[in-house]
């Protein structure tokens, strides 16, 4: 069935199609249009039509995104049945996603009512004296939003909803392997009352769609999740935009032998291998304290092994496939080479029915692969120290900085820790695989330059102007 796009204020079918395969069994799910430069440029102008001929007042831009989140709240099963098919993202975790989308709509509509500027005290300085001066926010302008396969609700959402509550019309580029929730989206936005050159879904090759959408002159601001290579590029290219970038991580979990070790075990055995580990803070790196690192370790992998592996759209499935099967033979690879190292495998490792199952490797050290980049995959590695001078350190030492977790129930430890760990997040007694919507979120270096969360997307989305007064 071939999948008619929201495109320049009109549906779109193009005559070239490209499937959307299940990562599962690979069979066919739709067809959605290949696009190319030509729809590119019929997306931005329309949003540049609506921004100048149809500006949205704060209170319609809130009553749209309110709307679209009771919609959306009466059809999680239907959203959450698209993200399990395209992604083979497990139901259940799928329905988690579709409510999360729920609340990031929400919040965004709390955004579009309370947007506003600063009074200036002007007369702080002497040539102010008898002057007024105030600040109101604006919409940056046409806003070009890249995201990638592995939320594809929500990840869509995070960027759509807030150009929308700061008032900017928006282009998706939707992941090649999932850009039927995105569809799904924008359609809804559409049926809660957006105006339809709002939003735009350009469906097609990065090489043709990606790159004509960084380098348009009328997209004022592009907004990318993905990996760093591909976000630094982007970055560079579009010297005259400005350019958020949500990247990667190989998220570091301490355990401190004080610490609820058995918690700890609970949480990493979900963390790192919801959605195959195809996370940005899926967890991947565990330092534990060499005191329970054999209680530790004899749980978690007991608990990696119990988890079922199968059909996404299966309630009880736990991990599904991998996004592709390059990636999971990658991720396999690396597994191999590292016990080639010396790495112990104490839980998976293998396939079953052509899907890599949850593993867990012991004695990593800090050159492995799977320890110094980005795994994304449902892999746990875990290495053990003494003083936790090593596991800060160790912790530390990668090029990503997203967010980073301990285990301790020692104050002192712990505030220690949020000062040391250098990363955008610092959870305590959590893993750094938690979010809420409405939180600020973003990372350091190679993990990215920005901060994702309804109220902090809309700062970004939005320009200040001056306005002086003289009575």
């Amino acid at each position: 069935m071939l999948r008619d796009l929201p495109l320049g204020g009109d549906r779109f079918s193009a005559s070239e199609s490209t499937p959307v395969l299940s990562p599962y069994d690979g069979a066919e799910i739709a067809l959605v249009p290949r696009c190319g430069a030509a729809e590119v440029d019929r997306a931005v102008a329309a949003g540049r039509r609506a921004l100048d001929e149809e500006p949205l007042p704060q209170w319609r831009r809130a009553e749209i995104l309110d709307a679209a989140a009771q919609l959306l709240s009466e059809r999680v099963e239907a959203f959450a049945a698209v993200v399990a098919a395209e992604a083979a993202k497990p139901i259940r975790t799928a329905r988690v996603e579709a409510r999360r989308t729920v609340s990031t709509l929400t919040f965004s509509a709390l955004e579009a009512r309370r947007l506003a500027g600063e009074m200036v005290p002007l007369e702080a300085s002497e040539v102010g004296a008898g002057k007024l001066a105030m600040t109101f926010r604006l919409p940056i302008g046409v806003v070009g939003a890249i995201t990638p396969f592995n939320f594809p609700l929500n990840l869509v959402a995070h960027k759509v909803a807030p150009a929308i509550a700061a008032g900017c019309p928006v282009v998706v580029k939707p992941a090649a392997q999932t850009p039927l929730s995105a569809i799904a989206l924008a359609d809804l936005l559409l049926e809660a009352g957006l105006p339809p050159g709002y939003v735009s879904v350009v469906t097609g090759p990065a090489s043709d769609v990606g790159e004509h959408l960084v380098a348009h002159p009328d997209v004022a601001m592009i907004t990318f999740t993905g990996s760093p290579e591909v976000g630094w590029a982007i970055r560079g290219k579009a010297a005259r935009k400005k350019v958020s970038l949500e990247l990667g991580n190989n998220s570091p979990v301490i355990i401190e032998a004080d610490g609820d070790w058995e918690s700890a075990a609970t949480r990493i055995a979900v963390a790192g291998y919801s959605h195959a580990g195809q996370s940005c803070i899926s967890v991947q790196r565990v330092y534990v304290h060499e005191g329970v690192a054999a209680p530790f370790c004899d749980l978690l992998s007991q608990l990696v092994d119990n988890l079922i592996v199968g059909d996404p759209l299966d309630e009880r499935t736990d991990v599904s496939a991998l996004i592709s099967a390059a990636e999971r033979d990658r991720v396999l690879s690396w597994i191999r080479e590292a016990e080639s190292d010396g790495a112990k495998l104490s839980a998976g490792g293998t396939l079953r029915d052509g899907m890599l199952t949850p593993s867990v490797l012991e004695a990593v050290t800090p050159t492995m692969k799977v320890s110094s980049e980005e795994v994304f995959g449902p892999l746990v590695a875990v290495a053990t120290y003494r003083e936790l001078d090593d596991a800060l350190r160790l912790a530390n030492l990668t090029r990503y900085g997203l967010q980073a977790a301990i285990f301790t129930a020692n104050l002192a430890g712990a505030l220690r820790a949020a000062r040391e760990l250098d990363y955008g997040g610092v959870l305590v007694n959590e893993v750094p695989t938690w979010r809420a919507d409405h939180m600020p979120y973003g990372g350091r270096r190679d993990s990215g330059n920005t901060r994702e969360g309804p109220h902090y997307a809309v700062a970004e989305m939005t320009e200040p102007r001056l306005v002086v007064l003289q009575p």
